[in-house]
């Protein structure tokens, strides 16, 4: 009763909770409809990372370069599924496995290390309500679409609950805990310092000879990353590919900000420091080396011992300052050196996490010292405590947990559709010149307000999907190349430091919007073979640039848009098999001819069976050579190279030997070779 009740208690606020933010409807809040597409990407080209979408930014390797595993477990559930669940409905469901997880996750864990469901039940509680500010938490995480880093911080206690035994020293290798390091890679590799953290201390303070457990721990650690090598090795040797997303503010002060100005954190920081005291001071840490028996003579201990249990106390509390370590390391060393692939800001969900988890842990301090509180009343008085300091935070509107969905701000895609008369804009794409859309605005707003974070939508992401239409822009801030050309003015390899939004109705292709000129626009159109245009209402008496200009048709108007058409058309490749399209050569006196996609490294081209040289022009885009005997066709065909085979037989190998050492680990071997001794 003490594990079932607390479980069934959470689980019936989290089915109530999700019924009313995810019922009614696709949720399309922010970032959502991108998620989607990529997911679609997933399904209609397969889970293979390296495959090029030309859907948007005119085409990338969307899952080479993002991380893939939200899109592939939608694979995986439409394949399981034998295709009833389409992308729409297994998107729907890793919504509701995102918001479940990382509470169920937890108190699963906790009731670990705490030996009852009650004490475990606040910390579970706080870890699926949270936002405070974290990318993973139910805002940011759940509501405004960062589904996958909430995803791979769920996993996190799966993970710590995975190593406990071993930790103990009571299991020989937690051999789950390599595939789980590998999907918390391929969710979202910030939380991968988290995770490899997690076991590096259970290798260091685990119970045991230390350096074989060290061995033991560097093993898994190669194990998870030889399973992520397919994503890993050709996103490595393509990094230029892939400029980094660095918008958040992660220096110090920042960071520091986050967590002395919301009191829940300060609560954090106090049991975990709390825990560490008790551990401390009833000698435990001593003991759990045998009274100064160094780490390398450690014996197995007796289960459910005093020594046990502090054993896994003081590799949970140890987690939290290798954390800080981190952090610190990232936002002090790495940021001045321009290394911002994991920002600091991002690690941060792993150490309010690391810091929620350790706080639990004081529960059964508390306990013991007060033998009269019954567990569910400790509980019920630790959830009170931390809802009434999450009412608000010091620096910001928003509460530390979102403990139910406020009316209007979980939009579902009806009703914006509907309201923006988005299908008839799409129509209207559909009828459009051959060509790419070109939308001004990343997406739509939900409330006209000034305030560049107003709640919108990039509903206009699904346009690929919805008009058959290739876009430039209308996504949220992407890392391509073209990307970078559009919001800088260059496509060179170098962080994007501002969001998309903050963009929006201010600056085109790096310049103010006032500052483009009609000339340079329609070239650059012209470029990226733009064929539409999309403004919103917003931008009526800023587009100098397309008033009047010559190269466009008058707008019109349908709901809050303005498109504005091209006199000529601008075809695109034609696809003629997967991964397979054809052109013809542009006319022109050079060496090179534009084909209209974007530069791929593994993009080849071909004309009359002979191969043509390809190469990236200033812009991001992808020319090749002219076919010698003049004007023709060109086929262009993207290939995986050295790069994305080796991550294949990486991961195939490292598959391989998992299975191989489970095998040999297995009671049935054990006994096989208990048998062949006695022979």
């Amino acid at each position: 009763m003490s594990r079932a009740l607390p479980a069934a208690l959470l689980l019936v606020y989290g089915i109530a909770f999700g019924h009313a933010a995810l019922g009614g409807g696709l949720l399309v809040y922010d970032d959502h409809p991108g998620q989607l597409y990529r997911l679609h990407h997933a399904l209609t080209f397969g889970p293979a990372p390296w495959r090029f979408d030309p859907g948007w930014w005119a085409g990338y390797a969307e899952l080479q370069f993002y991380p893939p595993g939200l899109a592939w477990l939608g694979w995986l559930l439409h394949q399981g599924s034998w295709g009833v669940l389409g992308a729409e409905a297994a998107y729907r469901v890793l919504l509701w496995l995102a918001w479940l997880l990382p509470g169920l996750t937890t108190l699963a864990l906790l009731s670990r290390l705490l030996g009852n469901g009650w004490l475990a039940l606040p910390g579970a509680f706080i870890a699926m309500t949270l936002s405070a500010g974290s990318r993973s938490g139910v805002e940011e995480g759940l509501r405004w679409g960062l589904v996958a880093a909430r995803l791979g911080w769920s996993l996190l206690p799966l993970l710590g609950l995975s190593l406990a035994r071993w930790v103990e020293g009571r299991s020989r290798l937690p051999l789950f805990a390599a595939p789980l390091l590998a999907a918390v890679i391929l969710l979202h590799p910030a939380h991968a310092p988290a995770a490899f953290l997690l076991l590096a201390m259970g290798a260091w303070l685990g119970v045991g000879v230390r350096r074989a457990r060290m061995r033991q721990g560097a093993l898994l650690a190669a194990l998870g990353l030889g399973l992520a090598a397919v994503w890993l090795v050709p996103l490595l040797a393509h990094l230029r590919m892939a400029l980094p997303l660095a918008w958040g503010d992660a220096s110090p002060r920042a960071l520091l900000r986050v967590l002395a100005l919301q009191p829940l954190v300060w609560l954090f920081a106090l049991g975990w420091l709390a825990a560490w005291i008790s551990l401390k001071s009833a000698g435990q840490a001593s003991r759990v080396t045998g009274g100064g028996v160094s780490g390398e003579e450690r014996r197995p201990l007796p289960p459910d011992s005093p020594t046990e249990s502090a054993t896994l106390t003081r590799w949970i509390l140890s987690w939290a300052p290798a954390l800080v370590a981190v952090v610190a390391l990232d936002a002090l060393v790495a940021a001045p050196l321009g290394l911002l692939w994991l920002p600091a800001d991002r690690l941060m969900d792993g150490l309010l996490l690391a810091l929620l988890v350790g706080a639990s842990l004081a529960l059964s301090s508390l306990i013991a010292r007060l033998p009269r509180l019954r567990p569910p009343f400790a509980a019920a008085a630790a959830i009170l405590a931390c809802i009434v300091l999450s009412g608000g935070s010091l620096a910001w509107d928003e509460p530390s947990l979102s403990l139910w969905p406020r009316r209007g701000q979980w939009p579902k895609y009806e009703e914006v559709a509907r309201g923006s008369r988005l299908d008839a804009l799409w129509q209207a794409l559909r009828e459009a010149p051959p060509g790419r859309a070109l939308f001004l605005r990343s997406g739509l707003t939900l409330e006209y307000r000034r305030e560049w974070w107003r709640p919108h939508t990039h509903l206009t992401a699904l346009t690929p999907l919805r008009a058959g239409r290739d876009i430039i822009n209308g996504t949220f801030t992407h890392p391509a190349p073209v990307a970078g050309f559009f919001y800088t003015g260059s496509a060179a390899s170098r962080p994007i430091t501002t969001l998309v939004e903050r963009r929006d109705g201010v600056t085109l292709f790096g310049q103010p919007l006032e500052a483009v000129s009609a000339a340079e626009f329609a070239a650059h159109c012209a470029r990226l073979k733009v064929s539409a245009v999309v403004a919103t209402d917003e931008d009526v008496g800023r587009l100098a640039f397309l008033e009047g200009n010559q190269s466009f048709t008058a707008p019109a108007l349908i709901g809050p848009f303005r498109v504005y058409l091209t006199r000529e058309p601008r075809p695109l490749p034609v696809p003629v098999g997967l991964q397979v399209w054809r052109l013809q050569a542009a006319p022109g006196s050079g060496a090179f001819t534009p084909t209209g996609f974007a530069y791929s490294p593994l993009m080849t081209a071909t004309a009359g069976g002979a191969a043509l040289r390809a190469r990236r022009d200033g812009f991001g885009m992808l020319e090749v050579e002219r076919p010698p005997g003049g004007p023709g066709d060109i086929t262009l065909t993207h290939t995986p190279g050295w790069a994305e085979w080796t991550g294949v037989l990486l991961s195939t190998l490292s598959a391989a030997v998992l299975m191989a050492v489970a095998f040999s680990l297995s009671p049935a071997a054990g006994i096989r070779m208990m048998r062949q001794h006695e022979a």
